[in-house]
């Protein structure tokens, strides 16, 4: 009977010390998944043995109860941990107002077994969990389908998983009964970006890879690569080499030719302009209207002026003679008619005698 009560009592008001346990815990929670890594679920499993109380999702997303967080496991392989990954456990971690994020990651035989070989170890993909910022609890060695024990044992509301059928293991979705127990909460999945993917893009450029690897010091055994292609990819490094030099001396080369080109047009245009003023100045001085032509002629002027002698006013009038004939002096002898006879001379001397007594 006393345990029967205890049992109701239990039931109806859970555990004082474990209430008060989790209500310091939701509060310390969130700074120590801050500044600390996620503990693993072995070392923090509740201890509590009261009844864990089933929600319903519209009750959680009310945000009760108020005495706990809502309990959310999310589960996956987790190789080569990426944006993709870590935005599903945040989708997760988000889904209600208050929630506790578990994330479940299985060991290497169960991956190798049924999904196959992994890049990173189990410890790698335990380690990779720990340290996301959504994470609260991470569960070591997770089971590949969940079955009642897990999920009591872990007090496990809800399971957060993208809605795509997942078949493996012999059936067709291995979430099929956490959906119909109405436990599962979908997720969306970030496109682009998966394992899968980036495990593509490496095979694909494998040889750009192992010489990457070769030229920062591996060995090629290290590398599982044969003594040919070791030979090889050492000497494509060396060509690269090559390439790289010869497209910095072709830079530098660029890059001078631009600064020739540079200072060059500066000079001509400097060249050019300074030709414009001096053509300028030489048609001012020497052109049809220069000042050297004006000087010249003032010059030639003033030299004509002072070679050409000054000539006389005239005292007196003519007389009688025609302005268009100046007198000739009585020694010049008429050429053009000479005397036909001595009286004719006779007579020319005696009128040229004349002549010189009228001018006296």
């Amino acid at each position: 009977m006393t345990c029967l009560k205890s049992f109701i009592f239990l039931t109806i008001f859970p555990c004082v010390n474990c209430v008060t346990k989790k209500q310091k815990s939701s509060v310390n929670k969130r700074h120590e998944t801050l500044t600390a890594p996620a503990p693993f679920a072995d070392e923090t499993s509740c201890q509590c043995q009261a009844p864990h109380e089933k929600l319903t999702i519209a009750q959680a997303r009310r945000g009760t109860p108020v005495d706990r967080p809502v309990r959310v496991y999310a589960d996956g392989i987790f190789d080569l941990f990426h944006a993709g990954h870590a935005r599903a456990l945040m989708q997760a971690k988000t889904l209600f107002p208050n929630s506790y994020l578990l994330v479940g990651v299985c060991s290497d035989d169960l991956t190798h077994k049924f999904k196959g070989f992994t890049v990173m170890s189990e410890t790698e993909r335990y380690e990779a969990l720990r340290h996301c910022r959504y994470v609260d609890e991470v569960i070591r060695d997770a089971p590949w389908t969940l079955t009642p024990e897990f999920l009591e044992k872990h007090k496990i509301d809800f399971v957060a998983h993208d809605d795509i059928p997942y078949s493996s293991a012999g059936s067709d979705d291995v979430y099929k009964h956490i959906k119909e127990a109405g436990m599962f909460v979908p997720t969306q999945r970030t496109e682009g970006i998966s394992t899968s993917d980036i495990i593509t893009r490496i095979v694909r450029d494998y040889d750009v890879y192992a010489r990457r690897n070769l030229q920062r010091g591996y060995t090629a055994k290290e590398l599982n690569v044969s003594f040919i292609n070791e030979k090889k990819y050492r000497f494509q490094n060396q060509v690269d080499k090559m390439k790289e030099k010869v497209k910095n001396v072709e830079e530098k080369s660029k890059e001078f030719v631009y600064k020739v080109e540079e200072k060059s047009h500066d000079l001509i245009q400097k060249w050019e302009e300074k030709s414009r003023e001096f053509i300028g100045n030489f048609l001012e001085l020497f052109g049809p209207d220069g000042a050297w032509k004006q000087m010249f002629q003032e010059r030639s002027g003033r030299m004509l002026q002072a070679f050409s002698p000054r000539q006389s006013p005239n005292s007196s009038p003519t007389r009688g003679r025609s302005p268009s004939r100046s007198p000739s002096p009585p020694w010049v002898i008429n050429k053009t008619s000479p005397p036909s006879s001595p009286k004719a001379a006779s007579a020319s001397l005696s009128s040229m005698s004349e002549g010189d007594e009228d001018e006296k």
